[in-house]
């Protein structure tokens, strides 16, 4: 049996081009079935912006040209603040909002988000005047279990006959909304919404089931995945599945279980009967559609106990893979393992990017996945072969007792590596001698070495670290080009095993929490810059065509440590959010900084940039409104004060006509 790749003995047939397929899969039409019937071509009607994640708008009146004259045109507050209430689980407890992380929707003049806590709104996309707010209450069960607050990065749309409906997928409920009032769907489900654990592999505690993600819609299924919180490691700690919903009944049409059962395919990858006990393994990231084919692609995260997996020995399938389904019946078409028995929390984080590509005179309808590795896999999307050979290579062994860490991980031949991999001394900070040798001090603690060197007794520095690398804001395609730009960090981890606290961890090892800091005593980063960085691959030839700083980092550039350093023009930084592309030529993202910037898509130039005055972490998005204005907006800040800003060429310089 292949490790590197399984295929299904029955493929979709698809008899479409490429060419028809990058026009008809960018949302779904007034009949549910996908295509563009219904829609107005400067709509942005998936969380991609298409199902198959493309991350591009054809508009073109913002342009290399012009986009320097770009201005503020509308904000709109969430008014989520953190809360103190008596209907919480505890009486007294707090909860709060993490990052405002939405990518909204437009579809016919209308925009749809998803605030921080959850709440779904429509808004006018011309002023930001609210048409209506939904509420699902979900504040009330208390603070989620993940460490950052209440995040969602949106919400799904399916359109019938008559009508057309928001799906929100709210920790464990998913609720059914009239895109029209902002009311409940009662005929769907219980009185509106289905409860997603009563259709898992094994009994799990609703708390501890989340979703951050947006659903996905075909047809007439509305289909998704789960999140979960990884400091959860316990027996049958709630298990990953894709599940299928009917968009008009809410019954469940079928169920993919990420962990395969006794008899299932990939079962004989879990050693010890450990598939009957180890739960995650769980698609947190959006999935994509390819809509003519029927297919659901799906990444795949961690299974639990993301760093030690002495008691799930084996490849553990379907972790950390591409795994993609026949959309109609929930079946494995096939699936892709971009890491053997993760042990380094590189989940495949971002939403698969479904595009037509040419390579060699050769047409081909790929799929691509970037990874927190900072590997881009490649794929024929129908057939799941690489678009370029890929290679199962030697790694290194774990030194952890009870450890048994794979011989092998697969590397792609081509396109190089969009992140620096691994870690050595010559990857220290370096702007004065004095730090330099301080970091060198602090890293010779630890092991280090090439990619996938495991963690360790000792602890492991490892680079990518557990952010990334590539991370949820995925990748934007331009179709025109066969470009493909992709977001990456630049944060080392520090990954030491130890006995597992009996509190948290199950078993007997797990990551000792007490030794994961990588910063000098000043509080500069260990690494050197930078931080962040955006690639342009031109996947036409499979080479990377410019590769640029991205964002800067305040709290390193005023750090008392370097006064009087002369430092680079842009420190890039860290995050996770991605990019968008315009037909207008130009790049539009954060980075997760406080900035939002536009970036020649040929040649790598900054264009323009505008202080938002807090972090920008999300992906952007683009949409033509019915004033005929092209708009860029992006969701800020974090905690209270999250804003939606929507930015456009001043009235009379819009070129409104084009």
């Amino acid at each position: 049996m292949s490790r590197m790749r399984h295929l299904a003995r029955r493929l979709v047939p698809c008899t479409v081009t490429a060419l028809a397929l990058a026009s008809c899969a960018d949302a779904p039409s007034a009949d549910g079935r996908g295509g563009a019937g219904g829609l107005a071509a400067g709509d942005w009607p998936s969380y991609g912006g298409d199902p198959g994640a493309m991350g591009y708008s054809p508009l073109d009146q913002i342009d290399r040209a012009n986009v320097s004259g770009l201005e503020l045109a509308w904000t709109w507050d969430t008014g989520d603040e953190p809360l103190t209430g008596p209907r919480l689980p505890v009486p007294g407890e707090s909860v709060r909002p993490g990052a405002f992380q939405a990518t909204p929707l437009v579809v016919n003049d209308t925009m749809y988000l998803s605030t921080p806590y959850n709440r779904v709104v429509a808004l006018d996309p011309a002023t930001g005047g609210e048409h209506w707010v939904y509420d699902p209450g979900t504040v009330e069960w208390g603070q989620p279990p993940n460490g950052t607050g209440f995040v969602h990065r949106g919400v799904a749309m399916w359109s019938g006959p008559g009508e057309r409906r928001i799906f929100l997928n709210s920790r464990w409920r998913l609720i059914a909304i009239d895109a029209a009032t902002g009311e409940r769907i009662e005929s769907f489900g219980d009185a509106g919404e289905v409860d997603m654990t009563e259709h898992l592999q094994w009994a799990t505690n609703r708390l501890h089931f989340t979703q951050t993600s947006p659903p996905v819609v075909w047809e007439d299924l509305v289909i998704l995945g789960n999140g979960l919180w990884d400091g959860f490691v316990y027996e049958r700690d709630p298990p990953g599945h894709i599940l299928a919903f009917d968009v008009t009944t809410g019954a469940l049409r079928w169920r993919f279980d990420l962990i395969p059962p006794e008899g299932a395919f990939g079962n004989e990858t879990w050693e010890d009967r450990s598939w009957d006990r180890v739960g995650h393994t769980n698609a947190w990231a959006p999935l994509s559609v390819d809509v003519e084919r029927g297919l659901v692609f799906a990444p795949v995260g961690t299974p639990s106990n993301d760093y030690y997996g002495g008691d799930r020995k084996g490849d553990n399938l379907f972790a950390e893979s591409l795994v993609v389904l026949d959309a109609r019946t929930g079946e494995r078409v096939w699936h892709f393992q971009a890491v053997h028995h993760g042990l380094w929390d590189w989940d495949l984080p971002a939403q698969p990017t479904l595009f037509p590509l040419t390579v060699d005179g050769r047409t081909i309808d790929a799929v691509a996945v970037s990874t927190k590795m900072g590997f881009l896999f490649v794929f024929d999307r129908e057939t799941g072969e690489p678009v370029w050979p890929i290679e199962e290579r030697p790694v290194p062994p774990s030194n952890v007792p009870g450890e048994r860490a794979s011989e092998t991980q697969p590397f792609p031949t081509k396109p190089p590596p969009f992140e620096r991999q691994g870690f050595s001394e010559d990857d220290v900070i370096d702007f004065t001698p004095a730090l330099r040798a301080e970091a060198l001090d602090i890293v010779r603690r630890y092991r280090m070495g090439p990619l996938y060197s495991p963690p360790s007794l000792e602890g492991t520095i490892v680079s990518p670290g557990i952010i990334g690398g590539g991370n949820w804001g995925g990748t934007a395609v331009d179709p025109e080009t066969g470009f493909l730009y992709v977001k990456s960090s630049n944060a080392p981890a520090l990954l030491a095993i130890g006995p597992a606290d009996p509190e948290r961890t199950e078993g007997e090892y797990g990551i000792d929490r007490s030794r994961r800091s990588l910063r000098l005593d000043n509080g500069l980063p260990i690494q050197r810059p930078p931080y962040g960085t955006l690639t342009a691959y031109d996947l036409t030839v499979g080479e990377i065509a410019w590769q640029v700083p991205i964002g800067d980092t305040p709290a390193v550039r005023a750090n008392p440590a370097l006064a009087g350093v002369e430092l680079p023009e842009r420190l890039g930084v860290s995050g996770a959010p991605g990019p968008i592309v315009t037909g207008g030529g130009v790049v539009f993202l954060t980075g997760g900084g406080d900035a939002l910037y536009a970036i020649d898509a040929e040649s790598g130039e900054e264009l323009w940039s505008h202080d938002l005055g807090q972090d920008g972490y999300a992906n952007p998005m683009t949409y033509r409104a019915g004033d005929g204005r092209q708009y860029v907006v992006i969701a800020t800040g974090r905690g209270g004060g999250t804003r939606l800003m929507a930015f456009a060429l001043p009235n009379g310089a819009s070129g409104a006509d084009r």
